[in-house]
């Protein structure tokens, strides 16, 4: 079973804020009433880290089990990209179609939010990808979560290439005073020709558009 619309989320680097804006993503769709469900098919973590795991997080946004977004066996107790937390943990490194094959999808749901790990080209099996993962899965929009600062441009023009379609950048952080963060949006919509959004609200709303048409 496929969600009405399948949303890949990718980002332009590791800590970028992909889970936090996932999270956000989902419970701004929630509130407008639609129904959200999430998969993060392969994480890691440091044990030793007091926040949620990302699975975790995303569970709270859509009142899901955390084990119903990233199974167990592909959790990896150690900060490295998944499939070399594997094999440092003495586990079997997973391929992508056995990574995905693991994904399902509840009926009746509207937004199904695909997370990635890291960057657009971080390993998250032993044979592909987070711009592989959303491209394998035939995602229906992917969205390219960036910083707002200094090397954006370069970074979403980096990362956009990787990817199968042209995604929807959300540049996370952004604020509206800064003169720089302002600037750069500018130059993503009007020099580079890219869809962005600043707010969560207004990303919500533009993939809910999606929907309604």
């Amino acid at each position: 079973m496929r969600p009405r619309r399948l949303i890949g989320i990718v980002g332009t680097a590791t800590d970028i804020g992909k889970t936090w804006a996932s999270a956000e993503l989902a419970r701004s769709l929630r509130s407008s009433g639609h129904a959200v469900v999430a998969r993060k098919p392969a994480q890691s973590f440091d044990p030793d880290d007091a926040g949620p795991t990302d699975a975790a997080a995303l569970a709270h946004a859509t009142g899901e089990n955390p084990d119903d977004i990233c199974p167990p066996e592909r959790s990896y107790t150690l900060p490295m990209a998944p499939p070399m937390a594997a094999a440092a943990l003495g586990l079997e490194p997973v391929g992508m179609a056995d990574l995905l094959a693991a994904v399902r999808w509840p009926e009746g749901v509207d937004f199904g939010l695909l997370e990635t790990v890291g960057g657009v080209c971080s390993p998250v099996a032993l044979d592909g990808h987070s711009a592989d993962l959303v491209r394998l899965a035939d995602v229906d929009e992917v969205v390219l979560v960036a910083d707002a600062g200094l090397g954006t441009i370069d970074a979403v023009r980096t990362a956009t290439p990787a990817l199968y379609r042209a995604p929807i950048v959300f540049l996370n952080r952004f604020d509206q005073m800064s003169d720089l963060h302002r600037r750069n949006l500018v130059w993503l919509r009007d020099v580079d020709g890219v869809t962005a959004e600043t707010t969560v609200a207004g990303l919500a709303g533009r993939l809910a558009e999606a929907v309604r048409r």
